[in-house]
């Protein structure tokens, strides 16, 4: 019996809501950041991981969850992202505790990979050959549009209610859209499955080999950077790495092709992309507290402000797509890591703001130079794979592109913790004070430059990785 034919744009609606649910979660959620550490009474290496644990779920477990989609079929696990990140969103809303929270971001992670996971391969299904870029253009808009309107979104949503109400929303469009999706793909090709084998080792020692690290960085300044605990926890992510390494090469069908892994303008871009979303995220995470606590804008405001770079993301992302095809991505992506390292820079050089239009225009290059990198970098990468891996390679993109965002957030911390806990005495940011601000604003400063110091090490990464076939 042949699988039915779908209407594709009924499909592409419900994967787009599906994709704007879970970036817009990712961007949202920043903004209320400050208002949440407030409310729950927690210090900022707490509250850190409440962004960065949705991040981390999701990085670990898109490539499993795209491998399980291709055994049990893509209704299957799209359906049931659907319901998890639901229940999540309402868990996240009633959480009382900063643990109870942090736990429900993972399990809204958890969902949020399984709808991410499928993505690609959905619009694979259902538009032909000659439509599947424009399809996949489309579905990139969808991606900007969620990072773009997340911060003002959560901004304008937290001026009238509490920060609850940013996971309440999720929770009767994610059960709507996961009904809908349950009914549309039954009986098509998204619901055929394959009996192979799951590479149940690989995803365990690929969930350890980030979370350990992690912790480690974010409470090393507490516990000491040589202690019994930061040691023992880079210990186990050293020996998770490995075993995932081992598990990859023995196993028959592993969650990465170590063919990719030959490819040097597969690999090198991915490198560098993620370099480049650990500058990013360096800003993204502590702009917010920097505009509404030295700063004293309001979180609509904030929340406006951080548009600024997403906005240019969205406008010259696709003009420099068509720039890289009668150019080449080498120099556009090495201008693009240069402009953003100066974008960085330049937020490092911010005092405390009476108007907007500081921060704004520094922003305005920093979304700029992420433009003119990420098409260009996307396009090579995807252009250097043989044609049966792309599937593959595009997890693989999408997990390099959620470590960099979860890296960056642990890399921002961690620099602001060690120099604020040092100038304040001893002192932990649970309340912003103004007799605080000669210790914020130091560690503020210093956690930029870390940022503009990672994407300056992207910028030989990116330039000598060497041309691609259009280049």
């Amino acid at each position: 019996m042949n699988p039915k034919s779908p209407d594709k744009w009924l499909v592409f609606t419900m994967v787009a809501i599906g994709v704007f649910m879970s970036t817009l979660d990712g961007s949202i959620v920043n903004i209320a950041l400050p208002a949440i550490m407030k409310n729950l009474n927690v210090q900022l290496s707490t509250i850190e991981w409440v962004t960065m644990v949705y991040l981390l779920i999701v990085s670990s477990l898109l490539l499993s969850f795209g491998r399980l989609s291709d055994i049990r079929g893509r209704r299957w696990v799209y359906s049931r992202g659907l319901a998890i990140f639901s229940v999540g969103s309402l868990f996240c809303g009633i959480s009382y505790t900063a643990a109870w929270l942090i736990f429900s971001r993972a399990f809204q992670g958890f969902g949020a990979a399984m709808i991410m996971s499928c993505t690609p391969a959905l619009m694979a299904d259902v538009f032909p050959v000659s439509e599947r870029g424009k399809a996949m253009g489309l579905v990139g808009m969808v991606v900007a549009s969620g990072l773009t309107l997340g911060p003002a979104v959560g901004g304008w949503l937290l001026s009238y209610f509490s920060w609850q109400f940013i996971f309440y929303i999720n929770v009767p469009i994610g059960i709507i859209t996961g009904i809908f999706a349950t009914k549309l793909l039954r009986g098509t090709k998204a619901d055929i499955s394959h009996p192979e084998a799951f590479d149940w080792p690989g995803t365990f020692f690929l969930l350890f080999c980030a979370s350990p690290f992690l912790l480690a960085l974010t409470h090393a300044y507490q516990w000491g950077y040589t202690s019994t605990q930061t040691l023992s926890l880079l210990l186990v992510s050293l020996l998770a790495i490995l075993g995932f390494i081992r598990t990859e090469i023995q196993s028959p069908h592993p969650l990465i092709q170590p063919l990719l892994l030959k490819i040097r303008l597969f690999i090198f871009p991915v490198i560098s992309a993620m370099i480049l979303f650990i500058g990013l995220f360096t800003m993204v995470f502590l702009m917010p507290f920097f505009l509404m606590q030295p700063s004293g804008f309001s979180v609509r405001q904030a929340g406006m402000i951080m548009v600024t770079p997403f906005v240019f993301l969205s406008v010259f992302s696709p003009l420099a797509g068509i720039l890289s095809d009668r150019i080449g991505s080498q120099i556009l992506c090495t201008v693009g890591m240069m402009i953003l390292s100066i974008g960085l820079f330049l937020l490092s050089q911010l005092t405390p703001l009476t108007s907007p239009f500081p921060a704004v225009w520094r922003l305005a290059i920093v979304g700029f130079g992420i433009s003119i990198f990420n098409a260009p970098n996307s396009s090579l990468i995807m252009s250097s794979v043989p044609p049966k891996y792309m599937g593959v390679a595009s997890g693989t993109v999408a997990t390099a592109r959620n470590l960099g965002m979860v890296i960056g957030i642990a890399i921002a911390g961690t620099v602001f913790n060690t120099v604020f806990h040092t100038l304040s005495g001893g002192v932990h940011l649970k309340e912003y004070l103004p007799a605080l601000e000669s210790a914020f604003m130091p560690a503020f400063r210093y956690a930029m430059l870390s940022g503009c110091m990672v994407v300056m090490i992207g910028i030989p990464i990116t330039f000598f990785r060497g041309a691609g076939g259009g280049d």
